[in-house]
């Protein structure tokens, strides 16, 4: 369908389909869908990615609905298909935080669980073709709200905004520190800080030294939010952005580039969710740690 955008150059294409549908207030007051890259920028931090907030919501919606009709139906005889490969995500998610977090919390296993399936299914969106649903999106655009459909911008992959990805990796933080609160105090996380990772026996040192452990240890922990969620959308973008140039080839060639990319995609996909996942849990541990 790339070869259909007769009225796109090739950058123009991809700097289409890298645009979020935003809305937010312009400078002048007034609120409204952005029809530019540039009323984006200009709408600062009222902007609001209506594509990107809809399916990472929708697609929680998704998973919760998924496994609550499974935990309706199941029961104690054979399990189907489907409930048998929910059951397998369960044990797997429920092993891999028993083998990581050492401390005690009923709520680490139910987050690795959301935070697992919930990126999955975001980073999923990215094997969906690049110009289907953005074009159904311009259609309707065009024919039902009479917009320019070169002014619809629609992208469909959540986890390759960094809007969404650091809101996660935030949420994480936020856990990052009631846990090292809970379990350390407010003294002992500060001391904590204060103290790494030079501590010596000799007061004086010790004292003159903190300067330096707290700005060593406030750069490794503020940077840790930060890797969660560039990673996740560095990667995601990266594999949307071949997606994309792939799409603008011609159309023999899509398919022989395509498919395979798919496959592969597939466990780029599966892995970023799974990495996001077992540095959320690690994370969590090293917080409830005390030392």
């Amino acid at each position: 369908m790339a070869a259909e955008e007769h009225a796109l150059t090739s950058t123009e294409y991809i700097k289409h389909h890298l645009t979020n549908m935003t809305y937010g207030k312009m400078p002048d007051g007034s609120w409204k869908l952005a029809e530019t890259a540039e009323e984006a920028q200009q709408m600062g931090f009222t902007a609001i990615h209506l594509d990107s907030m809809g399916w990472s919501i929708g697609l929680g919606i998704v998973f919760c609905l998924m496994f609550w009709i499974v935990a309706k139906a199941a029961n104690s005889g054979v399990p189907t298909k489907f409930q048998a490969a929910i059951e397998m995500i369960i044990e797997f998610v429920d092993s891999s935080v028993r083998d990581t977090f050492h401390g005690k919390s009923r709520l680490i296993a139910p987050l690795a669980l959301t935070i697992f399936v919930w990126i999955f299914l975001m980073n999923a969106m990215d094997l969906i073709p690049v110009d289907f649903i953005p074009y159904a999106a311009q259609l309707i655009g065009a024919n039902v709200f009479g917009m320019d459909p070169h002014h619809v911008y629609f992208k469909i992959v959540p986890s390759t905004d960094p809007n969404i990805t650091l809101g996660m990796s935030l949420s994480v933080f936020v856990l990052i520190l009631f846990y090292s609160i809970r379990e350390k105090g407010v003294g002992g996380f500060v001391g904590e800080l204060a103290l790494n990772p030079f501590n010596p026996s000799n007061p004086v040192a010790r004292a003159c030294l903190i300067p330096v452990n707290l700005i060593l240890e406030l750069v490794t922990f503020l940077a840790r939010p930060v890797s969660l969620a560039l990673r996740l959308f560095g990667n995601m973008y990266a594999g949307e952005l071949i997606f994309i140039l792939i799409a603008l080839l011609p159309f023999w060639i899509q398919w022989a580039l395509s498919v395979p990319w798919a496959i592969f995609h597939i466990l780029v996909i599966t892995l970023q969710a799974f990495i996001f996942m077992m540095l959320t849990i690690v994370y969590l541990s090293m917080a409830s740690e005390k030392h």
